[in-house]
């Protein structure tokens, strides 16, 4: 987990491209609504693998937004609930339904479709989100927290010594994060 963090940070504070870590930021908000364990879940996360998403960025944010699935349970079995009970769709996901690998995705569940037209709906506006806040940190928020008086104390606890070692190490590699 601290090599993540680590990575992250160093992604944020790198040459990284915004729209990189941004990606990764919308990707990993949308595999913290969608439940892990089904075909769906595994789709997905394959298919960030042919897209240039920074995947520590992406763990990051599903581990630590996974949480917000909890909170957002009824609200996403409701919209799940809500899409397959459209008369329009119904058709479609019967056929679904029917054939032989897509029940394995779990889309007749609720909260998995809930929380897969949640994720789709929100990627967007992170994505931009997300891109707008790493070009604002980059050039206001950065400079000024490394010279504030709480980041140099910050420096000298010793788990952020290992993790400061982690994070050099890590940018020593030529694109580490991909």
């Amino acid at each position: 987990m601290l090599k993540t963090i680590a990575r992250a940070v160093v992604a944020l504070n790198s040459n990284q491209k915004r729209e990189q870590l941004a990606a990764g930021f919308a990707c990993g908000l949308l595999f913290a609504l969608v439940p892990a364990g089904n075909l769906l879940w595994f789709v997905l996360f394959a298919a960030t693998f042919f897209f240039k998403v920074n995947y520590a960025m992406q763990v990051l944010v599903a581990l630590l937004l996974s949480p917000l699935r909890l909170v957002l349970g009824s609200a996403l079995d409701a919209l799940g609930w809500a899409i397959l009970n459209a008369d329009s769709l119904r058709g479609l996901f019967t056929t679904l339904y029917n054939a032989p690998i897509a029940p394995l995705t779990r889309f007749n569940n609720t909260i998995v479709m809930g929380g897969l037209v949640a994720g789709l709906a929100l990627w967007l506006p992170a994505f931009f989100g997300m891109r707008s806040f790493v070009s604002f940190y980059r050039a206001e928020l950065a400079p000024k927290f490394i010279e504030s008086g709480f980041y140099k104390a910050f420096q000298r606890l010793p788990l952020v010594g290992s993790v400061s070692k982690a994070a050099k190490s890590l940018s020593g590699t030529v694109g580490g994060l991909r």
